[in-house]
């Protein structure tokens, strides 16, 4: 039998070019790393990278776009699975935190991309309109998780988020500085303290 051959699926190649692309910026950063790079990384050519994403900074901004989506998801799906609101508040923090922990490679390519867009309208627009549309996905998840806990937010559930990624970003770059900046309680506290609800671990 011959051996199977099957082309991959443009799924699983787009998988490919995000991974190689998220290890090639992470060890050189953004400004230093070129399709080519991420080409050669993922084991394709750069035509089949330009298959997949229309440029680099497509590339950069799919990346931070999945990475916060997935770290919220994760953080809030707690308050599914936990039925006291203090307890699932703390864990939703913990996971944020952990998050920040563990990722801290994500946030400097966040802040180095933010420093590029600054200085380019062209890519501080396209980061705008990703963040955008972040900030509206976190958003329907607040209102999700307020309407089965029946809480009364204590600000519309876009300010909260824009709160959130204001917390996380900030805190990734204080502990970053000095890790015991930023106690391991401090994301839950800080939920807590925009909720109502004291979490388990106080």
């Amino acid at each position: 039998m011959p051996a199977d051959r099957r082309r991959p699926t443009k799924a699983q190649t787009r998988r490919q070019i995000l991974d190689a692309a998220a290890a090639v910026f992470a060890e050189r950063g953004i400004a230093a790393t070129s399709l080519n790079d991420i080409a050669s990384t993922a084991g394709l050519t750069k035509g089949a990278v330009y298959s997949s994403f229309d440029s680099k900074d497509e590339l950069v901004l799919t990346i931070m776009e999945e990475h916060i989506v997935d770290r919220m998801a994760h953080a809030t799906a707690v308050f599914d699975e936990i039925a006291d609101l203090g307890d699932a508040t703390s864990e939703a923090g913990a996971r944020l935190l952990h998050g920040i922990s563990s990722d801290s490679t994500w946030h400097r390519l966040l802040l180095e991309y933010w420093g590029l867009a600054m200085h380019d309208p062209e890519l501080r627009d396209g980061l705008a309109e990703r963040r955008n549309a972040l900030r509206e996905a976190i958003s329907n998840a607040i209102r999700r998780i307020a309407d089965l806990r029946e809480i009364t937010l204590p600000l519309p559930a876009e300010h909260l988020a824009v709160a959130m990624l204001a917390l996380s970003n900030g805190l990734a770059v204080e502990r970053g500085i000095e890790p015991g900046a930023v106690p391991d309680g401090l994301f839950a506290e800080l939920l807590t303290l925009l909720i109502g609800e004291r979490p388990s671990w106080g």
